[in-house]
């Protein structure tokens, strides 16, 4: 038993040996190994002689979770379902019921079925929580429940859900499910076509090359590309789609790394579909990555007006390693650079502040670059657009409301009280936000400022030192202002809100594919584009 215990302590030293030997991390040999062995043996000890049973996969995803937290956000591990998930995001392809779902403890939430796909077709829509799949209760089931409804091409799978509070089963067909890079392109008039590209999966090129041909062979002589909410993906497919409008051999994109072999620099490779055709770019706070790469280097190559609000600025590229066990690690290996030299990374995860959190680069750190026409566009802060187009001020309230679901549940509650009649004539006015604004009331929707977490703080310390009675006084003064500032700043954020409560609730009518239907009448930004592009003196006076 010794003799094997100490086999299992050696070999991550020997596969450290192989790994490291002639890399650039070679100097810390030593260091790493010494630090493997004692993480090694601690680990031993700790699961052979805790008073407790302990499970040492959990220790372990705990161990490798904290020491990766303190890096940045987007070098994680991916344990085997993790890995699958990464495939399935990058392909678009998996076999299951069709629907976006949210696993929480006690139940599975249908986020948005996929029109005409298994899910769909069973009759599930978006807000049904699914309590149970065959004979499994969700709520005592201890696993991932998400794998219950995964399964091979046609096979069936039972589910006992709730909606409106009634209960309700159905029977899932499984299928194959194609999850489109590019979930929609038409044309929003006579000249102008619209595409819109969700993901940078391995078919976006692909996807979005017969969207372009397809909008050109129905007379469109510009395009709107959308990359709103577009969150990047893979590399090589943002520079392909870059190369659809610029020239073969036009750099793209660098990146730039402590190990020598990840300085690359990227350059277009084959011949453009057209380099001619004026370009509308379309981003927002969630563009980021692949999308930034794209947007950036159009906007730097004066290829494409940018338009709509700045992006969410990532500025790192990652790249998996595959470990053991079917695992692999996702590492940051380098920055990217756009063609006039600029970085957009917002967040310094380097130089933390007091509380540990990443800071963002301060305007006045930005540099000044130049476009290929001389334009000046700068770093450290997402790509900013030529034109600032439903720019919102997302405090930290309104990101609260976004993350709490209650958006989600708002739009599941209308949909089931009320009749839409002509989706294209929806629109909700103030009594419906002030029905939101109850609804967030209804269900207690709190959120616990800095301030107020300073405030308390202050109180308690005051009371513990027995400072007069006025403090007390004076601190529900305080705490009852800043409940009012909350309000006023859910007011002053009210066609943002809107904007949201509008988008999840259209998807419940006409699923996304009409969302972006609905989009080309009644979307600012699209607008917009559209009125740039209709003249071609003012599209190129952004360019000078």
């Amino acid at each position: 038993m010794k003799n094997i215990l100490k086999k299992k302590i050696i070999i991550p030293v020997v596969v450290f040996t192989i790994l490291f030997t002639g890399s650039a991390f070679k100097n810390d040999f030593f260091e790493i190994a010494k630090q493997i062995e004692i993480f090694t043996t601690l680990f031993k000890e700790l699961n052979m002689n805790y008073v407790d049973e302990t499970n040492p996969g959990d220790l372990m995803d705990t161990a490798i979770k904290s020491m990766l937290q303190d890096l940045d956000p987007y070098t994680n591990f991916l344990n085997e379902q993790d890995v699958e998930a990464a495939r399935i995001n990058n392909t678009g392809d998996y076999t299951g019921i069709g629907a976006k779902v949210r696993t929480l403890k006690d139940k599975l939430v249908i986020i948005e079925p996929y029109k005409g796909y298994p899910a769909d077709k069973a009759g599930l829509k978006a807000g049904d929580d699914i309590i149970k799949v065959g004979n499994t209760t969700i709520e005592t089931y201890k696993e991932d429940a998400g794998n219950l409804l995964k399964g091979a091409p046609k096979t069936s799978v039972n589910v006992t859900f709730k909606r409106q509070g009634k209960i309700q089963t159905a029977t899932i067909n499984r299928a194959e499910v194609e999850i489109k890079a590019v979930p929609h392109f038409s044309m929003v008039n006579a000249k102008t076509g619209y595409i819109v590209l969700s993901k940078f999966n391995t078919k976006a090129a692909a996807e979005t090359n017969y969207a372009l041909r397809d909008l050109k062979a129905q007379g469109a002589e510009r395009i709107i590309l959308d990359l709103r909410g577009n969150p990047g993906g893979l590399l090589n497919e943002a520079i392909k789609i870059v190369n659809l409008f610029v020239p073969k051999g036009q750099l793209v994109v660098t990146t730039k790394s402590k190990v020598k072999k990840y300085n690359k620099t990227y350059y277009t490779q084959k011949e453009a579909i057209d380099t001619e055709i004026p370009l509308v770019v379309l981003i927002d706070g969630g563009s980021a990555s692949a999308s930034e790469i794209v947007s950036g280097s159009l906007q730097d190559l004066d290829r494409a007006v940018v338009v709509g609000s700045r992006s969410f600025g990532k500025g790192l590229v990652q790249r998996p390693k595959l470990l053991t066990y079917g695992t692999q690690i996702k590492i940051t290996i380098s920055r990217y650079y756009t063609p006039s030299g600029r970085c957009i990374q917002a967040l310094d995860y380097w130089n933390r502040n007091d509380k540990g959190e990443a800071v963002r680069v301060k305007q006045e750190n930005y540099n000044a670059f130049k476009t290929k026409n001389g334009r000046h566009v700068f770093d450290g802060g997402g790509v900013f657009p030529d034109e600032v187009v439903g720019a919102s001020k997302n405090t930290a309230i309104t990101n609260a409301i976004s993350n709490s679901n209650l958006i989600f549940n708002f739009a599941t509650d209308y949909y089931y009280k009320n009749t839409v009649d002509n989706i294209a004539d929806f629109n909700l006015n103030d009594s419906d936000f002030n029905n939101f604004k109850s609804y967030l009331k209804t269900n207690n929707f709190s959120f616990e400022t800095n301030t107020e977490k300073a405030l308390v703080k202050a109180f308690e310390a005051a009371k513990k030192e027995e400072l007069n009675d006025n403090i007390e006084n004076d601190y529900n003064t305080l705490i009852s202002n800043l409940n009012k500032s909350k309000i006023d700043v859910i007011d002053e954020n009210k066609a943002y809100l809107l904007q949201l409560l509008t988008d999840e609730i259209v998807k419940r009518y006409v699923y996304r594919e009409g969302l972006y239907d609905y989009y080309k009448t009644h979307d600012a930004i699209i607008k917009k584009a559209a009125s740039i592009l209709s003249s071609s003196s003012m599209y190129l006076d952004y360019l000078k």
